[in-house]
């Protein structure tokens, strides 16, 4: 079962309840927003994995939500899949230069929503499984097994490298214990609570183990109480 989240924005209730059911039968977790503003916030304090946007929304359009996601660094990747009656060869092409993945043409099926999603979302995946991720002056290079931290190499076993690696593709969502051993361990792998702390300690600890770094990357990776763990470069 997947564990993406989908933000589902459009104006028409119906249309969020529809999919909303859609997306649940699929296995996808997902929020709804019925105005780009709220959209806007969603989006900021949940990063979800794909937004459904409609072209058409009350209070700026569609296009200009994803016009301001492009620009925005902690939004620019995050996949958006148009949904809109706009069938006319002038708007797809708009919707493409502004970045968007894909279209959805109202009205649409159930099963070609979902299979439009999930050919997104693997290409997205596809993209980031080998690409180098980086944050300020961290990188975590996927393909050569290197981190470095202001070029300096740091060295991390292969589960703090795998952790890691799991945070910086999911920045700035939470995740209980049972969600990281499931997406980093795999879900036929168990472990006792404790030793995901004992993981994430020592993943800290190697991430602050580079002397005079301007950053102090450990804080990087909040507890959250009560709730589990994120990777955040906004203040906890």
């Amino acid at each position: 079962m997947s564990t993406s989240t989908i933000l589902v924005v459009d104006d028409e209730a119906a249309i969020r309840d529809m999919v909303g059911v859609t997306l649940e039968l699929a296995g996808y977790n997902f929020l709804t927003a019925s105005n780009a503003h709220e959209a806007h916030v969603l989006i900021i304090d949940n990063k979800p994995d794909l937004v459904l946007l409609d072209w058409m929304l009350p209070g700026g359009s569609g296009i200009e939500l994803a016009r301001r996601l492009r620009r925005d660094e902690i939004t620019t990747d995050i996949p958006i899949i148009m949904l809109t009656a706009k069938t006319s060869e002038d708007n797809k092409v708009q919707g493409l230069n502004e970045g968007i993945d894909d279209y959805v043409t109202k009205p649409f099926s159930p099963r070609e929503l979902v299979a439009r999603i999930k050919t997104v979302l693997r290409r997205i995946n596809g993209k980031q499984k080998d690409s180098v991720l980086k944050v300020f002056d961290l990188q975590l290079d996927p393909a050569t097994h290197r981190l470095s931290i202001e070029d300096n190499p740091v060295e991390a076993g292969p589960t703090e490298f795998r952790l890691l690696k799991f945070f910086l593709q999911n920045q700035e969502k939470v995740f209980n214990r049972d969600q990281i051993q499931d997406l980093v361990w795999g879900s036929n792998v168990y472990l006792e609570e404790r030793t995901i702390d004992v993981h994430i300690r020592r993943l800290r600890k190697t991430l602050s183990s580079v002397e005079g770094s301007s950053i102090d990357y450990s804080k990087l990776i909040q507890t959250v109480r009560g709730a589990g763990y994120r990777f955040s470069v906004r203040p906890s």
